[in-house]
């Protein structure tokens, strides 16, 4: 055999850019999900091995399934320490922002921010896939005891907040439909 034919049987095939697009075919949609998530996974391993860092990963499949990947012993552990991380760094914004408020003194209706409360439901998510709630210690009760109570609560103060928006409001209404009814008589 020559060369020039050898060449020729050996030349790969080259890959053009893949249109970004929702892929209609289901079956070819499928192989192509398995294998991006594959691709996505192996990936993630070789940042938190090359890089030392902790890294977790959720994908949910089309169908709801669901695929987790974590550089830890437990995907849970990096969930906690996200809302950590979360939690703090709202604090600190809060912070900065008290000390730019001039006005002082604040109503604890006007503090509660949504970031606080989906905060809370983070954490109440994470217990709420704790695999064993029934084996928990009493201190970690009391902890999920602790932000049921504060959710509630600020639940509770924000559900009085919009009422008391809305009170003037239906009074206004109350008041021309009096109006309106003295005026027909």
């Amino acid at each position: 055999m020559d060369s020039s034919s050898m060449g020729e049987t050996k030349k790969k095939k080259k890959r053009g850019r893949v249109k970004i697009a929702r892929i209609e075919d289901k079956t070819t949609r499928q192989v192509r999900f398995s294998k991006r998530r594959s691709g996505l996974f192996k990936k993630a391993s070789e940042l938190a091995v090359l890089c030392d860092a902790e890294v977790a990963l959720l994908v949910f499949s089309p169908s709801g399934r669901l695929f987790e990947y974590s550089s830890c012993s437990c995907i849970g552990m990096t969930m906690k320490r996200y809302q950590q991380f979360e939690c703090t760094q709202k604090k600190a914004t809060d912070d900065e922002m008290s000390k730019v408020d001039t006005t002082g003194i604040k109503n604890d209706e006007e503090n509660c921010s949504g970031s606080d409360f989906k905060c809370l439901l983070l954490q109440i998510a994470c217990w709420a896939n704790h695999e064993h709630l029934e084996h928990l210690k009493d201190n970690e009760l009391g902890k999920l005891e602790k932000i049921l109570i504060d959710a509630l609560s600020l639940t509770k103060s924000k559900k009085k907040l919009r009422e008391k928006e809305r009170l003037p409001i239906a009074s206004e209404v109350n008041n021309s439909e009096e109006e309106s009814l003295s005026g027909n008589t």
